[in-house]
């Protein structure tokens, strides 16, 4: 699915500024956390791509690539992505516009219920996953191992002896004017209200075990070297019954025997001899759909670009697809035979073997001379 607009998700004007552009998405971040949105995928989903819209948008640098070439600019650029973070990766990343931490935890950290408790996300996993010039450009399904974090059977729990299975540690403090009462998220249990009562043998404090699991991942067309792709809950579960992190890919190219990729083009370079080159010749050339044949018109010159259009990469966002683009370049032998240089010395002065200097071109016979 093509990503919108990053002006669209948060709601300014590229005139906007840098306060406008943080105080936009400090506003959205209120409104879509998951922790104000229980179990609401689409709240979820909000708040990350407002977060990768931010962080586009309020570092300059990136924000000039992104209003010259919008998401096209921003390919390969590695670093933060909102959709493949997690909650409280992404406050640590923005930590500084909710003065250093997760305001929710305050807002929402026991005011929406009375227990106050608050399971933990699970951590992101992170691969590399190297695909073929063929599977970038016509998608691809992959099955891979990964080793992820899960909830083990057999575990049973017990109400947290220091927060009273509530979450929270409350402090009251008297002062000049009253009773005042704070409360913070357990240490002991991080929010959840409870600790591990039994477990079996290879089950850690929280509960968890690591598990070897198959995960079938559809890889789009288009995708490029460095671009980060995200699966939701495909990453560790959280301690204490959290839900999982997502899995993070990474892509990386496979570098093609034959075939070159520039952007959405893909280059090819053909070498044929100055004889095909004058008379003209039926050549095969790879493509990614396989072998065609092209024609080489007569009197063709090296550095000739031949097209054939929409043989390249299909774009990741939807805008058609790339050509290839075969470069021709004549090749003129090394080592003839006494016959065939006597050939070449009576076609020498021919008008016909003369360079054309509208075309800026020298003789075939002129660029052999650097070889003999």
């Amino acid at each position: 699915m093509a990503k919108r607009d990053y002006y669209e998700v948060l709601g300014v004007s590229k005139s906007a500024s840098a306060d406008e552009i943080k105080k936009a998405y400090r506003k959205l971040a209120i409104k879509y956390h998951p922790d104000k949105n229980p179990d609401d995928h689409t709240a979820e989903e909000k708040f990350k791509e407002a977060a990768e819209a931010y962080e586009v948008l309020s570092n300059q640098e990136k924000k000039d690539k992104y209003d010259r070439f919008g998401h096209d600019g921003l390919r390969g650029g590695g670093g933060f992505s909102g959709q493949g973070m997690s909650m409280d990766d992404i406050f640590e990343h923005f930590g500084d516009i909710f003065g250093g931490h997760n305001p929710f935890e305050s807002f929402f950290g026991g005011g929406s219920g009375s227990s106050g408790r608050r399971s933990r996300r699970g951590s992101n996993l992170r691969i590399k996953l190297k695909l073929t010039l063929e599977e970038i450009a016509n998608g691809v399904e992959k099955k891979i191992k990964v080793n992820r974090l899960v909830h083990a059977d057999g575990v049973t729990f017990k109400s947290c002896g220091t927060c009273g299975g509530s979450g929270q540690v409350r402090k009251v403090v008297n002062t000049m004017l009253g009773q005042m009462v704070s409360a913070s998220t357990c240490h002991t249990c991080n929010g959840t209200g409870q600790i591990i009562d039994k477990k079996p043998a290879g089950v850690d404090n929280t509960g968890l075990t690591q598990k070897e699991e198959v995960i079938s991942i559809n890889i789009p067309a288009g995708v490029a070297e460095g671009m980060q792709l995200s699966m939701s809950g495909k990453g560790n579960f959280g301690p204490g019954g959290g839900a999982p992190g997502d899995l993070l890919i990474l892509v990386e190219e496979k570098e093609d025997e034959q075939l070159k990729r520039e952007g959405n083009n893909v280059i090819y370079d053909l070498y044929v001899n100055f004889v095909d080159a004058a008379l003209g010749s039926s050549v095969e050339v790879p493509t990614i759909d396989g072998k065609v044949k092209i024609k080489v018109e007569p009197g063709t010159q090296s550095g000739k670009i031949l097209r054939l259009r929409g043989k390249g990469i299909k774009d990741i966002n939807g805008y058609g697809k790339g050509d290839q683009l075969i470069h021709v370049n004549v090749w003129t032998p090394k080592n003839l035979t006494k016959e065939e240089k006597d050939i070449l010395e009576k076609l020498r002065e021919s008008p016909n073997f003369q360079p054309d200097p509208s075309q800026g071109e020298r003789s075939f016979f002129e660029r052999m001379k650097e070889f003999f």
